[in-house]
C-alpha cells in the first residue's frame, strides 16, 4: 500500500495524527527557537513549506510534546510549555477587491484567536485591536505571547499593479506590523513569512528588530528538502518507481536532481528540492511534470520583465548584491531580484571577493516552463504552430537534420503577429533562444569564449549547433564570422558532430530570410 504523502497539507497536527510522511525539520527549528533572537523573518517562494513551518512552530509553543515523539526535537533541551499564540494567515484573502478585504481578514484572524483563548478585546482600528489582543492574552495567561504571521505580503503582491490600492494596503500594514515592535516587552517569539521583503519606506521600516533568515546559511534548509533527506525519507517511493519503470537508480536520481532540485538560499553551496514538486512527482508514479510551475506565474512579474527590458538571453548569469534583495516597493521594485524571491531564479554561485550572488534557473522544470511563458508573452504564436514546434524541432535537432530544424523555426516565426515583432536582431535571437530553452534543450546564448561571443549554442548528446544571427546581412557573411573567430574550436575533438549555421533575418518578411549551414565536422 502506498504511503500517504502530504500534498497541499500545511497543518502539522494533521500530518502527525493522520499518518502522513513528515520530513523532520525539528532539529533546525530547535536551533532557531533556542537561540538568542526572538523576532524573525523568512522569505521563500510559494509552495515551499512556509505554512507547515508556521504550523510546526505553533505546535511547539503550544507545548504539544506528544506530536513530536520520535522527532529530533524530542532529544533536545526544551521546556514544553504552553504559550498564548496569535497565528495570522493572510493567504486566503482576495485583496484586489479593496482595503475592506484586508480589514475583514485581519479581524477574522484576530477574532478566531481571541475565541480560542477565551479573551475579549476591542479597538477602533485593526492596529489598535492587534495591540489590545496581545495585551489581553499576556494579562490572561501571565505569559508572553507568540505571534506567527504567514504570507504577510499577500495583500501587497495582490495589489502591486493597482498603485492607489497598493499604497493604502502598505500604509495599513505598516501600522499593523509596527505593533510588533511597540509590544516587544509582551512577546515571547515573533515569526513572519512571505515571498518578498517590502522594505525602506514600506512595511519593514518599523521592523528593524526582525532578524532576516532569508539568506542565512544556518537556515538554508529550514524549508525545502535536501538530497540526503529525499533519499532517506522517500526510499519506498523511489523503489516503487524503479520497479515500475525499470530505471537505473543513479540515472533516475540524476534526472530527479536535474528536474526538481537546485534551489539555493545562501552563500553556502547547499541545494534543496521544492517539496510540492517532489511530492507530486512521487504521488504520480515518477512522472516528470512541472507541478510547482503549473500552480501559477504572476502576471505582474511577466510585465516587469518586459517593461524593464530584462535581458532574457542572460538570465543564467546575473549578478546581484545582498542589498538588491530588499528593494521591493512599488516605486523601486526590480525584476531580477524579484525573480529570485519568487523562485524563478536561484543562487548558483557566490563571488566572495565582490560579495555578489550569481543567479540562474534552479532546475529544468523552471527553466523550460518559464521560457515557455516568456515565449507566449514574447511571440504570441497560435497553439497549433506551437504544438508542431514541440514535436518536430527536437526530433530534427537530435537527428542532426538542420534543414528540417530551420524550416520549423521559419514556420513559427511566420506565425507571430506582425505588430509585436521588433525590427531588431535581438528580438529574433531572443525568440529562438526561448524556443530552444522551452524544449528542454541545452541552450546558451551570448556564450563568451576567448575569440568572441557566440550568439546561440545548442548541444545534444551527439551534436553541437553554433548559430550566428544577422539582421539584413547575408548568411554567407555570418558563416564566415564563425570560421574567422573559430567559435567551435573548444568543441573540436569532443566526439560530437559540429554544425555552424549562419542566419540572416529579413526585416521585410519579418522572418528568417536566408540561412546557410557549413559542412558538418568533428
Amino acid at each position: 500500500m502506498k504511503r500517504r504523502l502530504p500534498i497541499g497539507i500545511q497543518d502539522f497536527v494533521s500530518i502527525r495524527k493522520d499518518g502522513f510522511c513528515y520530513v523532520d525539520k525539528t532539529a533546525r527549528i530547535h536551533q532557531l527557537i533556542s537561540g538568542s533572537g526572538r523576532a524573525f523573518f523568512l522569505s521563500r517562494p510559494r509552495r515551499f513549506g512556509k505554512s507547515l513551518l508556521c504550523s510546526t512552530l505553533g505546535s511547539i509553543f503550544e507545548g504539544r510534546r506528544e506530536l513530536f515523539r520520535g522527532l529530533a526535537i524530542e532529544k533536545c533541551e526544551w521546556e514544553w510549555k504552553s504559550y498564548p499564540i496569535i497565528h495570522i494567515d493572510l493567504n486566503p484573502g482576495n485583496y484586489s477587491m479593496g482595503i475592506a478585504e484586508l480589514y475583514a481578514t485581519l479581524n477574522r484572524e484576530m477574532e478566531f484567536c481571541a475565541h480560542k483563548h477565551g479573551v475579549s478585546f476591542s479597538g477602533e482600528t485593526v492596529s489598535d485591536r492587534f495591540a489590545r489582543l496581545i495585551y489581553a492574552l499576556k494579562d490572561r495567561f501571565s505569559e508572553r505571547v507568540v505571534v506567527i504571521i504567514d504570507e504577510y505580503d499577500k495583500p501587497l503582491l495582490n495589489t502591486i499593479e493597482n498603485s492607489e490600492l497598493h499604497i493604502a494596503m502598505r500604509n495599513e500594514l505598516k501600522g499593523f506590523y509596527g505593533v510588533l515592535k511597540s509590544s516587544d516587552a509582551h512577546l515571547k517569539f515573533v515569526f513572519l513569512t512571505g515571498v518578498t521583503k517590502f522594505s525602506h519606506v514600506s512595511v519593514f521600516s518599523d521592523l528593524n528588530h526582525l532578524v532576516d533568515l532569508t539568506l542565512d546559511p544556518r537556515y538554508a534548509d529550514l524549508c525545502g528538502i535536501t538530497q540526503e533527506e529525499m533519499e532517506e525519507n522517500f526510499e519506498p517511493e523511489i523503489e516503487d518507481i524503479l520497479q515500475d519503470t525499470g530505471r537505473d537508480l543513479e540515472a533516475y536520481l540524476d534526472e530527479l536532481r536535474r528536474f526538481y532540485n537546485g534551489y539555493r538560499f545562501s552563500r553556502k553551496p547547499l541545494a534543496v528540492y521544492n517539496p510540492f514538486g517532489l511530492l507530486n512527482h512521487f504521488s504520480n508514479s515518477g512522472e516528470f511534470l512541472p507541478y510547482w510551475y503549473a500552480t501559477g506565474t504572476p502576471t505582474f512579474l511577466m510585465n516587469l520583465i518586459i517593461n524593464q527590458k530584462v535581458n532574457i538571453l542572460d538570465l543564467n548569469n546575473l549578478r546581484v548584491r545582498y542589498t538588491d534583495f530588499s528593494k521591493y516597493d512599488a516605486e523601486t521594485m526590480r525584476a531580477v531580484p524579484l525573480l529570485y524571491q519568487t523562485g524563478y531564479l536561484t543562487v548558483s554561485d557566490y563571488d566572495e571577493e565582490l560579495n555578489q550572488f550569481i543567479l540562474d534557473y534552479p532546475n529544468e522544470e523552471v527553466r523550460s516552463s518559464f521560457s515557455q511563458s516568456l515565449l507566449e508573452q514574447y511571440a504570441q504564436a497560435p497553439d497549433e504552430v506551437s504544438r508542431a514546434l514541440y514535436t518536430q524541432l527536437p526530433l530534427a535537432l537530435f537527428k542532426g537534420d538542420v534543414d528540417s530544424a530551420m524550416n520549423v523555426l521559419r514556420t513559427f516565426l511566420a506565425s507571430i503577429p506582425y505588430d509585436i515583432i521588433k525590427e531588431k536582431e535581438n528580438y529574433y535571437q531572443t525568440a529562438i533562444h526561448l524556443i530552444f530553452t522551452m524544449l528542454g534543450l541545452n541552450c546558451r546564448s551570448e556564450v563568451r569564449i576567448a575569440s568572441g561571443r557566440i550568439d546561440t549554442l545548442v548541444e545534444t548528446k551527439r551534436f553541437v549547433y553554433c548559430f550566428e544571427f544577422k539582421l539584413n546581412g547575408t548568411a554567407e557573411e555570418v558563416l564566415k564570422q564563425i570560421d574567422t573567430k573559430e567559435y567551435l574550436l573548444p568543441w573540436e575533438g569532443s566526439g560530437k558532430t559540429l554544425f555552424k549555421i549562419g542566419v540572416e533575418f529579413d526585416h521585410k518578411s519579418r522572418n528568417i530570410g536566408e540561412w546557410k549551414a557549413g559542412e558538418a565536422f568533428q
